[in-house]
């Protein structure tokens, strides 16, 4: 749901968009830490958070790193 948040922030065109892991962190809502294969050999981490279900509304992309290889340590940021 965040790749077109995802590409248009980062200014990239992804042909993969793959999640491979993810860590959460509960807020007033939840804030994911998603791993995510964007090519052959590149990854990024994306934060993404998702409020209560009450609030109805969809997740929201936070912040990203790019640069990142499969065997980079999901972390908080």
């Amino acid at each position: 749901q965040v790749k077109p948040q995802f590409e248009s922030q980062a200014n990239m065109n992804c042909g993969v968009f793959t999640a491979i892991g993810y860590k959460t962190q509960v807020v007033a809502g939840t804030m994911y830490f998603i791993k995510v294969q964007v090519s052959n050999a590149e990854y990024v981490h994306l934060k993404v958070f998702q409020s209560l279900p009450h609030e109805n509304q969809g997740p929201s992309l936070v912040g990203f790193q790019t640069g990142k290889t499969r065997d980079d340590p999901l972390t908080y940021f």
